[in-house]
């Protein structure tokens, strides 16, 4: 048997690039490409040039989306980067980093997009932490919740050997959210564009132990709150732990005066005098105005949500979860990260985060609307495309059933944020609220207060229910 001669191999890639190419808008229409493990992503000078229809005939193509500014075409793993090899010399650019296709597709952005981004940026890279911490924590409440798994006790309760165990793990999933402004500080200095491990520093000295703890704070009266008395001037000494607004300020304010020494100080002094001046200006802000300031706006963001949950109920849950996936596809929801983190950390006075249920209950009906489309559908490449994403969406991952199935057809995508909206206004109905985070779908049943676990488990049937009944629905007024 004959094998296959290499260049038949890239001739193959050569078409595939080429075909891609010429879809795309050519040449003159891309400015910028990239690769990451499964997807080509492209900065396109004009998106309404690109083809959708020859693209979607492609064999090889197992979906597209626009996003974030860059026009982003599924392959798979050992196609794209070989794809990518022959479509950058067709394109005639040079080789590109995911982040140098970033910051091109930057340009393509508005104002609100960018800020949405710039969020995304900041807290994308910490979610390992606060996800690993939040897991922990969603185990800690399995092994001290009442009547969970034994009538008027805990695990530990009926096995008080393991009570230390318990303990342990509690202080590892406290510590990203105890320590959240190091990790938000080290992440939004490097995004802002200064020293990410200044940022870190400012992060520690705002949960420093010799402050008065942001938890007490609320229990100490104003005459015992202590304070610095410098020049005749009292600085109140509070820390800011599990917060969120303050640092985000103060780490942009420590890059933009980083950036500003950097370029007036002479090289000579400059390792010495910029870190010097950028921390101390800085936190002198951050304890005087920025911090207060910023506090207040989070409390009052956090109290806010609070309310509106509490008293639209059920109704605000349905709307907050039919729109859910059209926020995502804007690219918005990434800002709900900074609310949600700050909703985890204040734990005592929200009760946790009814962001997560919602969002998980948009995530299962999207996995719903495919799989339905899976059943539905006699194309094979749908077929396909349809089983893998389903499932993924399920899981949490919604991006390729999204993109991939229920935009294009329309009618899954309506039948899923109908289903979306349903489940939300009943786990809204039950309060069903996180206390950690994690994959929001099926994996999430850990993140959630054990207590609600059950009304979770029914709101995603009820949502899957709804969204693949809904999409057959849809599809037969949709075949007249």
């Amino acid at each position: 048997m004959e094998s296959v001669p290499q260049g038949g191999v890239k001739m193959k890639y050569q078409e595939m690039a080429s075909e891609i190419l010429s879809a795309v808008g050519g040449k003159d229409n891309v400015s910028a490409a990239a690769h990451c493990s499964t997807r080509l992503r492209l900065v396109l000078n004009d998106e309404k040039k690109v083809n959708q229809e020859v693209l979607d005939k492609m064999e090889f193509v197992k979906g597209t989306f626009s996003t974030g500014g860059q026009f982003q075409i599924i392959l798979g793993a050992g196609i794209v980067n070989n794809v990518y090899n022959e479509f950058s010399g067709l394109a005639g650019i040079e080789e590109m980093s995911t982040s140098d296709v970033k910051a091109a597709s930057d340009q393509n952005l508005n104002l609100i997009q960018r800020a949405v981004k710039l969020l995304s940026d900041v807290f994308v890279p910490i979610i390992p932490a606060i996800v690993a911490g939040g897991l922990l924590m969603g185990l800690n409440n399995l092994l001290t919740a009442q009547d969970l798994f034994f009538s008027g006790m805990s695990v530990i309760e009926a096995h008080p050997q393991i009570a230390d165990l318990a303990d342990f793990i509690n202080i590892i999933a406290n510590a990203p959210f105890v320590y959240l402004p190091v990790l938000i500080g080290f992440s939004a200095a490097k995004r802002f564009g200064g020293n990410a491990y200044l940022g870190a520093s400012l992060g520690m000295l705002m949960v420093h132990p010799d402050l008065l703890n942001a938890w007490a704070l609320g229990g100490t009266a104003l005459e015992d709150i202590p304070v610095w008395s410098i020049f005749g001037f009292e600085i109140a000494k509070i820390g800011y732990q599990g917060t969120v607004l303050p640092i985000l300020a103060s780490a942009y304010i420590l890059a933009t005066l980083e950036k500003f020494f950097r370029k007036r100080i002479h090289t000579s002094l400059d390792n010495l005098l910029t870190p010097l001046l950028t921390i101390m200006i800085t936190a002198v802000l951050t304890f005087t105005v920025v911090g207060p300031i910023m506090r207040s706006a989070g409390d009052g963001l956090t109290i806010g949500l609070i309310w509106l949950y509490d008293t639209t109920g059920f109704i605000g849950g349905s709307i907050f979860g039919f729109l859910y996936a059209p926020i995502v596809i804007t690219g918005m929801h990434h800002s709900f990260m900074a609310i949600e983190t700050q909703l985890l950390a204040e734990m005592v006075a929200s009760g946790g985060s009814f962001i997560f249920p919602i969002a998980a209950m948009s995530n299962v009906a999207q996995g719903a609307a495919t799989l339905a489309v899976f059943f539905l559908t006699k194309d094979a490449k749908t077929k396909g495309i349809a089983s893998a994403s389903g499932i993924s969406a399920l899981l949490g991952i919604t991006e390729p059933a999204m993109f991939g199935i229920n935009l294009k057809l329309k009618y899954p995508f309506i039948g899923a944020i109908i289903g979306a909206g349903i489940g939300s206004g009943f786990v809204t109905l039950f309060k069903v609220k996180a206390v950690a985070m994690g994959a929001a779908g099926i994996p999430g049943i850990i993140s959630i207060n054990p207590s609600s676990m059950g009304m979770y488990v029914v709101g995603m049937i009820i949502t899957f229910v709804v969204a693949f009944a809904m999409t057959v629905v849809l599809s037969k007024r949709s075949a007249k």
